[in-house]
């Protein structure tokens, strides 16, 4: 054990730990659940420590020898040298100034471990300018945007891919439509899929729309807005020096004041990827019950056989990466939930739910990805019609009658659909037992490749 003090006092700190005591006093006191501050978080939180140490040099406020020793301990911790240094609990203060402070403490003591004394200060120098008020909400943005950008966007797009070509594949087979759990008017199985494959697209479009709220940082802040302790231009320096990090497009927040005390910016973006999980939901429930049987349900669809569906009943075989994903976009569902109220408790200068906030955002981002990555790959890519079962439910679809609207008239129409589900016989047998058409004029009339 070593010895280690803050404005509190002094407090016992393994000696194997690169962590001080601000760390050291959130790990005895948060002893809450299992869930981490998330490493995307910390790395965040190091990419902003960085650029602000160069632009603190820069602006002549932090000398060279200092700046390069904590840009020399950031960099190590953005190549994964250090992840079992950031141990704190999400469920911490509502600020994550013990998580500023556990990225603070551990630049500090990797630098002050390869000086060899301690010149580096975990708040003096690694914290200069700033505040945790404006370097957490900053990160996760930063966090956030990274991660929707550079694994959820592409993901998405491999999904547009694979429909696509389902499209292609199945663009002459017609079946019959429904709409209301029933049956409707017929139409084709690759114009079905396009309202899938729209579905991605326009939950993509809105996500990427969404997410550019979050370009907005709130750096330059310091604790209440005013950027107290910060030299004026330190912002800008900041993001400039963020964005030749990142390849981002980052900009600093046009109002502080707004950036500490609203998270309306990821609210705002998580609603739109709860859009996405509400129409993946609605895709993995088509596949699941088009699917069904496959004797004694629908049975359109046939769905790769991953493994086998049941301890008992040999043979069988279950939709289960629609129950994975519509399991997870559940998840994402009450994720929102969370967000929105947390993200509603900005009190005076400071939103204080920052942790749960950030938590669930990239949760959701994380199993939307993962989940949609694993639908596509082991589901939609194998996913065949059945064209025996979709001719039989098109040819005895009494919807085919639709049709004759224009040509006899509504009512007449219907008796007819009436007349073949009573007597159970086919439109044509009802049409021609009620002689109302010749059998000639409703071959030319009810064509289903004419009704899509």
């Amino acid at each position: 054990m070593r010895i280690e003090r803050d404005s509190i006092g002094e407090i016992e700190v393994n000696d194997d730990v690169l962590w001080g005591a601000q760390t050291q006093r959130s790990f005895n006191n948060f002893k809450i659940g299992t869930e981490k501050m998330p490493l995307e978080v910390i790395k965040a939180l190091t990419r902003l420590k960085k650029a602000c140490a160069i632009s603190n040099n820069k602006l002549e406020k932090l000398s060279d020898e200092k700046k390069d020793l904590i840009v020399g301990a950031c960099d190590e911790i953005l190549d994964h040298q250090h992840d079992n240094e950031f141990p704190l609990a999400v469920w911490q203060t509502g600020s994550g100034t013990q998580s500023n402070m556990n990225v603070n403490e551990v630049i500090a003591h990797i630098a002050n471990k390869k000086y060899g004394e301690n010149i580096i200060h975990p708040n003096d120098d690694v914290n200069k300018s700033q505040s945790s008020n404006d370097t957490f909400p900053s990160a996760i943005h930063i966090a956030l945007k990274h991660m929707i950008d550079s694994e959820l966007i592409a993901e998405l797009e491999n999904t547009e891919k694979v429909l696509e070509k389902l499209m292609e594949e199945n663009k002459d087979i017609i079946k019959i439509g429904r709409t209301h759990l029933q049956d409707a008017v017929p139409l084709r199985l690759s114009q079905e899929i396009s309202g899938w494959l729209f579905m991605i697209k326009k939950g993509k479009q809105h996500i990427i729309e969404a997410s550019k709220a979050l370009n907005e940082l709130a750096i330059g802040a310091t604790a209440v807005g005013t950027g107290l302790n910060a030299v004026k231009g330190f912002d800008q320096m900041v993001v400039d020096e963020i964005n030749k990090q990142t390849n981002g497009k980052f900009v600093t927040a046009e109002n502080k004041f707004h950036a500490l005390t609203s998270k309306d910016a990821i609210s705002f973006t998580h609603g739109a990827i709860t859009a996405l999980a509400n129409n993946l939901m609605k895709i993995a429930n088509d596949v699941r019950f088009l699917a069904s049987g496959p004797r004694c349900g629908i049975g359109e669809l046939s769905i790769p056989a991953n493994e086998p569906g049941s301890s008992i009943m040999p043979g069988k075989v279950n939709p289960t990466q629609a129950e994975a994903l519509t399991m997870v976009c559940v998840q994402i569902m009450g994720n929102n939930t969370t967000i929105q109220v947390a993200a509603s408790q900005g009190n005076y200068e400071l939103n204080v739910y920052m942790p749960v906030i950030i938590y669930n955002a990239l949760q959701s981002v994380r199993l939307i990805k993962d989940a949609t990555k694993s639908f596509t790959d082991n589901c939609l890519r194998g996913l065949k019609a059945n064209r025996e079962v979709i001719d039989y439910y098109l040819n005895n679809s009494l919807m085919l009658v639709t049709a004759l609207n224009t040509k006899i008239g509504y009512d007449k129409a219907s008796t007819i659909a009436k007349y073949a589900h009573k007597n159970n016989t086919t439109l044509k047998q009802a049409a021609l037992d009620l002689e109302i058409l010749t059998e000639e004029e409703f071959d030319e009339y009810v064509d289903p490749t004419k009704m899509c």
